[in-house]
């Protein structure tokens, strides 16, 4: 809060309406632009944070503990702080401005801090990985420079369409259900057709196959099974290198099966140019879909859709 030695601090004015909007926001969007503006226009991001902070904590009770957050003054300790001490900020963040950051760092003897890009108060949602980088420079002396491990792998996205619907028409509790349901099919689905189930997404998944037929196979037969539960899917597959990163897989690959989403309907299975290369001589038949952009990816893509198999 601010004081006289202390200007750049809220008023107590402001901190009340925070505290007031907190109150009457949480457990909704209504927060998200402020705190990750970074994820305000992902409407899957959006169902998860509120439900999220649902599960955390009452509204009353995320009030109580950020009035006493506003409330506390360290600033008498901070000189006696002597283990070595990183202090990363994001330079455009609108809670908690970074005069907050600069000011730790002029007061805790030998501190370093690192001004970083972005405009999210949490680290772990905007480009995570260069606090990581950062976190480990700092506790070892030097980054990582070897090379990421990289494998040829089919990359399979699925996602239930019109999820945000199916919420509101059928109540949290059977939509749980039928989530569990969709995880289930789909665990057993990719197992069957030799895939790795890299994770489920909150209405879909990701997973990687060795080869682009078991990525079809395994598209088509869990939009069938689905279709008898009242869940309907669309699914867009990749072929091209990706990085292990422990249990997860990351790269342009990754992404460019992601993309391929947004002109995927209901039911459809879109492939990129390369897997349709691949499959040139097996039972599988495509049918051209023409050329698009994908958002964040350079140039323009033929796409393909399975025909139905």
């Amino acid at each position: 809060m601010a004081a006289d030695d202390y200007p750049i601090g809220i008023s107590a004015e402001v901190g009340e309406a925070i505290l007031t909007q907190l109150d009457q926001g949480w457990g909704t969007d209504a927060l998200l632009a402020v705190l990750l503006p970074s994820r305000a226009g992902d409407e899957r991001f959006r169902h998860w944070y509120m439900k999220m902070q649902r599960a955390i904590a009452s509204p009353k009770a995320a009030q109580s503990f950020l009035r006493t957050m506003l409330e506390a003054d360290v600033r008498t300790v901070l000189p006696l702080i002597h283990a070595p001490t990183l202090i990363l900020h994001r330079r455009d963040v609108q809670l908690l401005p970074i005069e907050h950051g600069r000011y730790l760092a002029e007061h805790i003897p030998a501190a370093k801090l690192v001004e970083i890009p972005g405009a999210d108060l949490p680290l772990v949602w905007e480009e995570p990985q260069l606090a990581l980088d950062l976190i480990e420079e700092f506790l070892v002396g030097v980054r990582r420079t070897a090379e990421p491990n990289r494998v040829l792998a089919t990359v399979l996205f699925t996602d239930i369409v019109d999820s945000t619907k199916h919420v509101g028409r059928l109540g949290d509790r059977r939509w749980r259900e039928l989530l569990n349901t969709h995880d289930e099919v789909a665990k057993q689905l990719v197992e069957e057709f030799n895939g790795r189930l890299v994770q489920t997404t909150g209405d879909g998944i990701l997973a990687t196959f060795d080869g682009p037929g078991r990525g079809i196979g395994c598209a088509a037969a869990l939009r069938d099974q689905l279709v008898g539960i009242g869940l309907h899917i669309r699914s867009r597959l990749h072929t091209g290198e990706v990085e292990l990163r422990g249990d997860g897989i990351g790269g342009i690959a990754v992404h460019i099966a992601a993309r391929v989403m947004a002109a995927a309907g209901s039911g459809e299975i879109l492939t990129s140019r390369t897997v349709r290369d691949l499959i040139v001589g097996s039972d599988v038949t495509l049918e051209d879909r023409g050329i698009h952009p994908l958002k964040g990816v350079e140039g323009t893509w033929e796409l393909f859709a399975v025909v139905e198999r």
